[in-house]
């Protein structure tokens, strides 16, 4: 009789350890229907902000009329020391805090709420206008683009974007994805516009995240996953968090099969 009692009791906390995550609190998109077509935003585009660092090339048939308008090339040491190797770089420039950039000869262009192409053909325009250049070609980038995210993921950490364009489910996938632990109904994204900070919080269960004005990330927006409770309960921090569950339930199955021996004495 006892031998039947602790099976269905084994049984029983087994079903209870297992099932305190639902699958309904976990998976991405679960209201997506599989045959519906959805509607991709092809008119994104990063817009140019304060402290972005931009990389800014003009060529022409003549290189020499070109030249005035082209940053130098800096040579640096790598490692430090002379056996490092030598690298080069272009240098950039830094839009201040009233949103401008001293370009060479044409002086302070205001860029910011700008994006890329915005920029490119403004200068095209001032170079053929003023007649240094008649068939300038213009190429903007940018040299500092990153986005952050912390909280519970596998990795977090700040990840520089060699494009333009990364998606939040693209962020998250670059830290690991989140953790058992991280919400997927409160996932963060911290952005500095204009001189005001805004926080929208995503449910990634839903496939209204596509239509969130943060889906696209934005340079320097911060990612931040919220813990669930199971997480924020805890005490202490600890790698191995699972053991400390599985030693509580041991104590309780312990303390619920020396009940029933005594019972059935």
């Amino acid at each position: 009789m006892i031998k039947k009692y602790l099976k269905w009791l084994v049984v029983g906390t087994m079903v209870a350890l297992t099932a305190c995550t639902s699958p309904k609190e976990i998976l991405y998109l679960q209201d997506v229907d599989p045959i519906k077509e959805q509607q991709i935003e092809q008119k994104y585009e990063v817009i140019i902000h304060s402290d972005d660092m931009l990389s800014i090339m003009v060529n022409c048939k003549d290189e020499e009329l070109a030249l005035p308008f082209n940053m130098p090339v800096v040579t640096y040491q790598v490692g430090g020391t002379a056996s490092g190797g030598a690298s080069q770089r272009v240098l950039g420039y830094l839009v201040s805090t009233k949103g401008d950039i001293d370009f060479p000869i044409l002086g302070t262009l205001h860029v910011e709420g700008m994006t890329r192409q915005q920029l490119t053909d403004l200068i095209k325009e001032k170079l053929i206008a003023g007649n240094y250049i008649k068939d300038p070609v213009v190429t903007v980038q940018f040299m500092n683009f990153k986005v952050s995210v912390m909280g519970e993921v596998q990795r977090p950490g700040s990840f520089n974007i060699t494009g333009d364009r990364i998606t939040l489910l693209e962020a998250l996938s670059m830290a690991g994805d989140l953790t058992i632990y991280g919400r997927r109904d409160r996932v963060a994204v911290i952005r500095e516009k204009d001189g005001k900070r805004t926080i929208l919080y995503h449910d990634l269960r839903s496939s209204e995240i596509f239509n969130s004005p943060c889906y696209y990330l934005q340079q320097n927006d911060i990612v931040y996953v919220e813990p669930n409770k199971a997480r924020a309960g805890q005490s202490g921090i600890n790698q191995n968090n699972s053991a400390g569950v599985w030693l509580a339930s041991i104590s309780v199955l312990a303390s619920i099969v020396s009940v029933i021996v005594t019972l059935s004495k």
